[in-house]
This record gives C-alpha cells, sequence and structure tokens, in this order.
C-alpha cells in the first residue's frame, strides 16, 4: 500500500477582503493585461489595413504588367531608367 503524504496548511482566519497592497497589484496586474491586449488589437487591425492595402498594390502592379505586356511584350524592365530586360539570344555551338 502506498503512503500518502498529508498536507499541512496554515489556515488563517478568514477574510472579507484582501489587503489594500494585493488589492492594488491585483489591478495593476489586470490594468496591465488589458493595456497589452488592447494594444494587439490596434495592432491587428492596422496590420488588416496594411495587408489590405498590399493586396490593392499588387493588383495594381498586375494591372501595369499587362498593359506593358500588350504594349512592349514584356514586362521585365530594369525599374531604374526603364531598360527592357530582353532574354539573352544564345549563340549556336557553331559559331565563334
Amino acid at each position: 500500500m502506498a503512503k500518502t503524504k498529508e498536507k499541512i496548511l496554515d489556515v488563517k482566519e478568514r477574510k472579507d477582503k484582501v489587503s489594500e497592497v494585493h488589492l492594488k497589484e491585483m489591478v495593476n496586474a489586470a490594468n496591465s493585461i488589458n493595456a497589452l491586449q488592447f494594444n494587439i488589437g490596434r495592432i491587428e487591425a492596422q496590420k488588416h489595413k496594411l495587408l489590405h492595402e498590399l493586396a490593392l498594390g499588387n493588383d495594381n502592379i498586375s494591372l501595369i504588367q499587362d498593359k506593358m505586356m500588350k504594349e512592349y511584350g514584356t514586362f521585365d524592365i530594369n525599374l531604374t531608367d526603364g531598360t527592357i530586360n530582353w532574354p539573352k539570344e544564345e549563340k549556336n555551338s557553331d559559331e565563334k
């Protein structure tokens, strides 16, 4: 048969309220958590807005690429000077 350990608790007088110090500690901890949760929600809303703007930007790039493909036959360009990056032509092994 296994022996069980008994826990001995120092039972104190039952109180109706916690001390002011403990109450302030708990309120401060709860307020900190609430502020953090509020800030996380605000940041998530900002993230959602930015992701939406990113999707719109990507859609705009696609529209511009379609226009360039119709106009130039490619949309592969150098974004600094506008030079079209045509594929380099491969030389036949017979040519030197």
